[in-house]
């Protein structure tokens, strides 16, 4: 169970952050290992030091009565150095294995969830957050595990060792530094809780920015077809400032913490050194135990100072962290483990009394009954928003279904391990994704073990013999039109089901295939589908009258509502 949200805020060390992280407990252990062995290098820099500033000025000791000290001190600067280093190496090791860990658990985690989950879909922030998340969001945890938290440890090690040496020099110095020590952390713990809240905020408007601007990119065409793209520059500006004036204020907070914090430091060491001055004049204490206490009581109030400066810098990326672990503290729906025992080419498709409603928005399908034998295509038809690309989802399991089941050959899906149905579909989308490189690649993301010949036949299937299989398309298939991504699409669906007996896809699900094609491509895809028929489910949402004219039965979304459904009702035939 997540921890509760007001209390991993509260936290310095989110516990949720390094549950989730594996790699950072390995990195934590480092960091406190080399954390103790810098805190005794300070207190051996500043004993070293004060002997020697008291010997030279007080005793009069030259270079060589001074040299054991003195090559002790160039051993121990050199040692502390080295510390340094060693910890900024294994804090950026750790931090880079610990973002690359949580960006895949992030994107696998998304993946299992959906495209129909409410994190995909939330208007404010959905796809384009998450990208934004997952990108920038992630790279932010860098501060957070390479600077704040190698200082938390030093400011929770170094002030301990310090105020046990000043103890035994000058105990009422080391009573001075407890007694204000914890004003800074009082102070960086309130200024804190107020910079959180506005880096939470600065975040959220991020992701506000991120989304729209994606929507805006997406549809691009149709902002500039309809005139619209000035007044969403417009927004895009007025979403820009709002994030700017955010930014400025959490960058004026932090300053203002930074001042509080370095003002209380600065007083408490104006007290131990205006408190051991006076003892120092009157003989109440050595040279050598004022030295040491003057260069001791600086170092025990640094490390919460630096503390301070890092967890400014970190706030960004604690803020995305804690919004990465709401998305993975999302259930993910229940889905089915067994396997699929239905045979290949001759196990009906059946969807039986199905309906797939979404909170605030009703009933998106209606209750749905029919069956697509093998062979068979089915179209289904009806008006727009009536459910039929809806309903595709819900057969793929791609949205969780409301009521009613589907079936594969008596297989009730819903108790079926989601990959080993996918691999028996072929699946064409309204608007198919394509990815950056060539056609060929493309082709092959549903048979990745294709022959060129395979991809050549299936591109010649989809009517779309003329595209080079070698063309190189760029980021979401950038540089080809909507007729050629939909010919793609339908390549990449055909060559999965003809990608073998053991590995091709007996069924066939296809949104509107020919919406973007000329009369003459769509003869040459509707003669295709019946070609692959035999052996195979083909169930297609078809608008165009060509498509429902080839199909073998059409079934209409709107008015197939059943109360009592059957698994052998195949709705309305034409």
């Amino acid at each position: 169970m997540a921890e509760p949200a007001g209390r991993a805020r509260r936290a310095p060390l989110d516990p949720r952050l390094v549950r989730q992280a594996r790699a950072v407990r390995p990195f934590l252990l480092g960091t406190v290992v080399l954390g103790t062995l810098l805190a005794g290098a300070v207190v051996a820099q500043a004993v070293l030091l004060a002997r020697v500033l008291a010997g030279a000025f007080l005793g009069g000791a030259g270079l060589g009565d001074l040299r054991v000290e003195l090559l002790g001190l160039v051993g121990v600067v050199a040692a502390r150095a080295l510390l340094v280093w060693a910890q900024e190496a294994v804090s950026a090791r750790g931090a880079a294995a610990v973002r690359a860990q949580l960006r895949a658990r992030l994107l696998r985690h998304v993946t299992a969830l959906g495209p129909g989950h409410p994190v995909l879909t939330d208007p404010e922030r959905g796809s384009g957050g998450l990208a934004q998340l997952a990108g920038r969001g992630v790279d932010a945890l860098d501060g957070y595990f390479a600077r704040y938290l190698p200082q938390l440890v030093l400011s929770l090690v170094v002030p301990g060792a310090v105020l046990l040496v000043m103890a035994r020099v000058d105990p009422l110095s080391a009573l001075t530094v407890a007694l204000t020590l914890p004003l800074v952390p009082f102070f960086l713990a309130l200024v804190g809780l107020t910079t959180e809240a506005a880096q939470r905020r600065q975040w959220r408007a991020l992701e506000r920015l991120g989304h729209h601007f994606l929507d805006v990119v997406d549809g691009l065409a149709t902002l500039r077809a309809y005139g619209r793209g000035r007044a969403q520059a417009v927004r895009i500006a007025a979403a820009t400032e709002d994030y700017r004036r955010r930014t400025i204020r959490v960058l004026r907070v932090s300053f203002l913490s930074s001042f509080v914090l370095e003002l209380a430091a600065t007083l408490s060491v104006a007290l131990v050194a205006v408190s051991v001055g006076l003892r120092l004049n009157a003989g109440d204490v050595t040279l050598v135990a004022a030295l040491t206490v003057l260069l001791l009581a600086p170092e025990a109030y640094l490390p919460l100072r630096q503390v301070g400066a890092a967890y400014h810098a970190s706030a960004e990326g604690a803020a995305a962290g804690r919004r990465v672990l709401d998305v993975l503290d999302e259930p993910v729906p229940a889905r089915g483990a067994g396997l699929l025992v239905a045979a290949r080419g001759c196990s009906p498709l059946v969807v039986d009394g199905v309906s797939v409603a979404h909170a605030g928005r009703g009933v998106v399908v209606p209750p749905t009954t029919l069956a697509v034998r093998p062979g068979e295509v089915v179209a289904l038809t009806g008006p727009s928003g009536s459910g039929k690309s809806s309903l595709l989802a819900a057969v793929l399991g791609l949205v969780p279904v409301t009521a009613g089941r589907v079936l594969l050959g008596g297989t009730d899906l819903a108790a079926v391990d989601p990959a080993a149905w996918h691999a028996r579909v072929a699946w064409v989308p309204q608007r198919p994704a394509l990815v950056a490189g060539t056609v060929a690649d493309n082709v092959r993301i549903g048979a990745p073990d294709a022959s060129d010949a395979a991809v050549r036949r299936a591109l010649a299937l989809a009517g779309a013999a003329d595209l080079d299989p070698a063309r190189v398309l760029g980021e979401d298939g950038e540089g080809v039109s909507g007729g050629q991504r939909q010919r793609i699409g339908l390549a990449r669906a055909f060559c999965r089901a003809e990608a073998g007996p053991d590995g091709g896809a007996d069924v066939l699900l296809l949104d509107e295939p020919t919406s973007h094609l000329d009369a003459a491509t769509e003869a040459v895809v509707v003669a295709s589908l019946r070609a692959l028929a035999p052996g195979r489910c083909v169930l297609v949402v078809a608008h165009r009258e060509a498509l429902v004219a080839a199909a073998d039965r059409v079934v209409e979304v709107a008015s197939v509502q059943v109360p009592h459904p059957r698994p052998d009702l195949v709705g309305s035939a034409r």
